[in-house]
C-alpha cells in the first residue's frame, strides 16, 4: 500500500512539474540563464497573484463560490513559491559569481 502511495504522489509530481505553467517558470529561474530575472519576474508575479487572490476572495465571499477558495489558495501558494525565489536567487547567483572568479583566476 505504502508502494502504491509513493508511486502515486510520484506520479502526480512530475504532472505537477511539467505541466503547470508556475513550475516550468520557476524551473525556467533555477537554470544560470534564467537566474538573473528570477527578482525582475518576481517583482510583478507576487503582487499581481496577490491581487489576483484578493480580488477572488472577495468572489468567494458570495453564498454559492465557496469553491474559489481553491484558487485563492492556489494564488497565494504562486505568489509565496514566486517569492521564495527571488530571495533564494540572490546567495545562488553570489556562489555563481564567486565560482566563475574562482574558475577565471
Amino acid at each position: 500500500m505504502l508502494a502504491l502511495l509513493w508511486n502515486l504522489s510520484a506520479a502526480i509530481r512530475g504532472y505537477l512539474r511539467f505541466y503547470m505553467p508556475t513550475n516550468r517558470a520557476l524551473d525556467w529561474l533555477r537554470t544560470p540563464h534564467g537566474l538573473k530575472w528570477a527578482v525582475p519576474v518576481a517583482l510583478i508575479a507576487v503582487p499581481g497573484y496577490l491581487a489576483v487572490m484578493a480580488i477572488v476572495a472577495q468572489f468567494a465571499l458570495r453564498p454559492g463560490l465557496g469553491w474559489l477558495n481553491v484558487l485563492v489558495l492556489l494564488c497565494f501558494w504562486n505568489s509565496a513559491k514566486f517569492a521564495c525565489m527571488a530571495t533564494l536567487s540572490l546567495p545562488m547567483l553570489v556562489k555563481r559569481f564567486v565560482a566563475s572568479a574562482r574558475t577565471s583566476s
